[in-house]
């Protein structure tokens, strides 16, 4: 019976995943540039797979009419330096720091073709392309990396992802003066949340089912001896 009970367990220890996934998306839904995640499907168990994969549909656009604030429609991500360590991210909330220099919300450089960009004022213009223009000067192209593996794309927090598979083309455009917001779709996470609850419900049942029986089987040894 020691399969039945592991059988059990497993199904718990991913409904329990799922909830986990699900709360961290509602927690998210107003973060910008946040990516909604979702739990794979594992066919050979029947289990889903407890590595999230990220949602890569866009989310709908905000416009600010911030010349740093700039946003992504199409399957790419900006680059920023953390700590020497270039990571993704979808939340182009930028501004210049003390050094006149382009960074993130949490201070992190944003890359372009040539590195850490610089910027003389915050008034430039800046193409679907990510081309940044002062006036007439071309001062640099914003790093944009192309993902076509979702799988490959790890949540590091803050925002962050790391990209276990080489950069492709990013092929979508660059918005500026509007934000991206989250693409978690608040509907289908309750019906998600619903869905797992009550599978959570029926596996809770079939753990009282088992106790059951065995209690009974143990009452029923005693009679007998």
């Amino acid at each position: 019976m020691s399969h039945i009970v592991s059988s059990i367990a497993r199904y718990l220890s991913n409904d329990v995943d799922a909830l986990d996934v699900v709360s961290q998306n509602v927690a998210n839904m107003r973060t910008a540039g946040y990516r909604a995640e979702r739990l794979k499907a594992d066919f050979r168990s029947g289990l889903p797979d407890a590595t999230p994969a990220l949602s890569l549909l866009d989310g709908s656009l905000e416009k600010t009419g911030g010349p740093l604030d700039l946003a992504l429609q199409g399957a790419g991500f900006f680059v920023v330096d953390v700590n020497g360590q270039p990571m993704l991210t979808r939340n182009g909330m930028f501004h210049l720091d003390a050094q006149q220099q382009l960074v993130d919300a949490a201070g992190h450089p944003v890359l372009g073709q040539s590195g850490p960009i610089s910027l003389s004022q915050a008034d430039v213009h800046i193409d679907a392309a990510g081309q940044i223009s002062d006036g007439k000067d071309v001062v640099d192209t914003l790093s944009i990396v192309g993902v076509d593996s979702p799988d490959a794309l790890r949540e590091m927090g803050g925002g962050l992802y790391t990209y276990a598979r080489p950069a492709a083309a990013f092929t979508g455009s660059v918005h500026q003066g509007a934000l991206e917001q989250s693409n978690v779709d608040p509907s289908n996470e309750m019906v998600r949340m619903m869905e797992i609850t009550r599978h959570a419900q029926s596996v809770q049942r079939a753990i009282l089912a088992y106790d059951q029986a065995m209690q009974a089987g143990i009452n029923h040894l005693g009679d007998n001896s």
